[in-house]
């Protein structure tokens, strides 16, 4: 089969691999969509170390192979990214796999992702797709999981002042997600997909323009500048939540987290079925943010096209 991979200090390049049989357990899902994350571009650049493997954890497509559950056969699935051991005290308490800590991350840590034409992961992972909710839209699963992991984690009180950092891929999910509950305001730096939140009813301000604080900041742009900033933003008592990873160390004044009483939350992925829903449902409407689709032939192309700024969202296609 084709997959798009990384070697350790090799660019992303389309190669041909054996195709992968699911074993017990598992599932083996012919891939129909996949999705560019920042991540997948951040991984390319050396990210963590050096991935090496195939690339992408976004993605539909169909069960064609599943041993132990042969009631998913022919189902349009998307899946969870999470690998835990299933052993360890976290797998199996409250904690949960997402912070086992032997766990793979599919595309990121230790396990191939599904820029490819085929894909295996534990059946648990599974999360069937309505027939009414389009590839298209499916595909963006993963990170409208992500987006609503943030009112899990933070009690968002209807009409609440709320802030995003950043007017990427993230960024305008997380928005989208917010007005659930309250009109949030998209703060960025790009008029043009300030627009799309515009759109959808979010306040947008451009980076320098004064709107006072806000009660929650979140914090999308992964850089130190939008760490310091969402510091800025954020009332006294109020809550950061940090939802990008950041490349290297970064400095923060503790001492106005501390004087002023304010609260940071990490932010992860997230829960499937009300992001599936939130897609099938429209309350999230990830198409204006697709810039391009590419054939995963295309696959390297693909990945320039999505580190171009100004580029939101870019999907790869495997025919299927």
């Amino acid at each position: 089969m084709r997959a798009l991979r990384l070697s350790h200090h090799k660019k992303p390049s389309l190669v041909e691999v054996p195709t992968p049989e699911a074993g017990a357990g598992e599932a083996r899902v012919r891939v129909h969509m996949a999705g560019v994350c920042s991540t997948d571009l951040h991984l390319a650049r050396g990210y963590k170390g050096g991935f090496e493997g195939t690339l992408g954890h976004e993605f539909v497509g169909h069960v064609d192979q599943c041993p132990d559950a042969p009631e998913w056969l022919g189902r349009r699935v998307v899946a969870e990214i999470n690998v835990g051991c299933q052993r360890c005290s976290r797998c199996e308490g409250a904690v949960g796999p997402n912070h086992c800590g032997s766990r793979q991350v599919v595309g990121i840590l230790g396990r191939d992702g599904c820029f490819a034409d085929w894909i295996v992961l534990p059946i648990g992972l599974l999360h069937a797709v309505p027939d009414d909710l389009p590839d298209r839209r499916a595909v963006f699963t993963e990170p409208v999981a992500a987006a609503l992991r943030v009112m899990e984690q933070v009690h968002v009180r209807p009409g609440a002042r709320v802030a995003v950092l950043g007017d990427g891929k993230l960024g305008q999910l997380i928005t989208q997600a917010l007005l659930s509950v309250t009109t949030p305001t998209l703060i960025g730096r790009h008029p043009a997909k300030l627009a799309i939140a515009e759109a959808r009813g979010a306040r947008v301000a451009l980076g320098e323009e004064e709107w006072g604080t806000f009660e929650l900041v979140v914090e999308a742009t992964g850089t130190e500048a939008g760490l310091r900033e969402a510091l800025a933003r954020v009332r006294p008592t109020g809550t950061i939540v940090l939802k990008s990873t950041f490349h290297g160390l970064t400095h923060l004044d503790t001492s106005r987290v501390v004087v002023s009483e304010v609260t940071l939350v990490g932010s992860r992925c997230g829960p499937f079925t009300p992001a599936i829903e939130a897609l099938r449902s429209a309350s999230i409407d990830p198409e204006p943010l697709i810039d391009a689709v590419f054939e995963l032939e295309q696959g390297p192309q693909a990945l320039q096209r999505a580190a171009t700024p100004g580029v939101l969202k870019v999907l790869l296609t495997t025919g299927a």
